[in-house]
């Protein structure tokens, strides 16, 4: 299936499962979302693909769609809630990362098979989670203030929705790619990869982030199952 396809459809697909989990499960699913794609993101990012003929990560998608999750938690329940789900997917990044380099750590015997294959994934994991810790500390705390300074300019009615979702993201996103593309991949690749990989990065978050406004404003008038 062509990138370009699976692109649009993990946009549907992971943005759709954001609004299914707090439908089913309230909050405690945006955590929950949270917290999976944090940790499936460290994945995917480090496989480079092509979508319409420019190069960038597998990762995109997820970690875009973290910042629908704090948004939606900021515009339900407050900047206390949206915090508490970064904090939630920073202890599980620090444990995943501890816990990937424990694995490698372990001796195989003469069955094993996958160490190698291992050992090119998670041999990545160290500078990848931190980079990612630190560019998801960094963006996510400026989104969940920049989207209640709008709110407070603009209030909290429905009309307005659609500024502080897109203006509060498409900010922090800057700041994320910025900060972990650098860390992530600055010396790997060569200079007109990298950047290439800076800037489409950020064009591709972007594009999430302005696809997820419906899906906002369709959290807005749901009312979770569980809460």
């Amino acid at each position: 299936m062509p990138n370009e396809l699976l692109f649009i459809g993990g946009i549907l697909f992971y943005l759709g499962c954001v609004v299914l989990f707090y439908k089913l499960f309230g909050k405690n699913g945006l955590f929950i979302f949270s917290v999976f794609a944090t940790i499936l993101g460290n994945i995917a990012v480090c496989k480079n693909v092509d979508i319409f003929g420019i190069s960038t990560t597998a990762g995109n998608i997820l970690y875009a769609s973290t910042f629908l999750v704090t948004d939606i938690l900021s515009e339900k329940y407050g900047k206390k809630e949206a915090t508490r789900a970064v904090k939630y997917s920073f202890t599980v990044m620090l444990l995943w990362l501890v816990g990937t380099q424990l694995i490698l750590w372990f001796s195989p015997n003469a069955n094993d098979f996958v160490d190698g294959s291992l050992k090119v994934v998670f041999g990545l994991v160290p500078r990848i989670t931190i980079a990612s810790v630190i560019g998801y500390i960094c963006s996510q705390t400026i989104d969940v203030f920049l989207y209640h300074f709008i709110w407070s300019k603009t209030g909290n009615g429905p009309k307005m929705l659609w500024l502080r979702n897109n203006g509060s993201t498409l900010i922090s996103q800057a700041v994320d790619t910025v900060v972990f593309v650098t860390l992530a991949f600055l010396g790997t690749y060569p200079t007109e990869v990298f950047i290439s990989i800076l800037w489409t990065t950020y064009v591709f978050k972007a594009i999430v982030a302005l696809a997820d406004t419906p899906f906002i404003y369709l959290a807005r008038k749901l009312k979770p199952l569980e809460d």
